[in-house]
């Protein structure tokens, strides 16, 4: 990591190492509140904007990528193995992750009547679950 950010003209600081140490001990998708929370924790002088700034600055260095929730927040994980996107019942709250090979009729059909390449990990539909919907 250290020798990634150094390469674009970047420090590696104390505050970038704690918002890393955080994001690798986290476990799916966490909103950057969230992350400002835990680092201050660690260090009650972190400052938020920091803690935006260097997610942005990790996700140009594709080291976490952000999507949004159902409510609109965006939430940030380490990269994950596989690309997904996400959806969420807008009744109960509930997010779940969808995986390429769900989307892909959808993001064939962007591809073949729009020309449109889809990247799925911005990909977030919000709707009811089954037992939402059920009710």
């Amino acid at each position: 990591m250290p020798t990634r950010l150094r390469a674009r003209g970047l420090r590696w600081t104390p505050q970038r190492r704690l918002l890393v140490e955080v994001l690798a001990r986290t476990d799916g998708h966490i909103t950057g509140a969230e992350l400002v929370e835990l680092c201050r924790q660690a260090d009650p002088q972190t400052i938020p904007s920091t803690v935006y700034r260097t997610l942005d600055v990790l996700e140009q260095l594709g080291i976490v990528r952000h999507s949004h929730g159902a409510d609109g927040r965006e939430e940030f994980h380490i990269l994950p193995k596989t690309e997904h996107g996400h959806i969420s019942c807008r009744e109960c709250g509930a997010t779940w992750e969808i995986e390429a090979d769900e989307a892909s009729g959808f993001i064939k059909a962007l591809q073949r009547g729009r020309g449109f390449s889809a990247d799925i990990s911005h990909l977030a539909v919000v709707g009811l679950c089954r037992e939402c919907a059920s009710a």
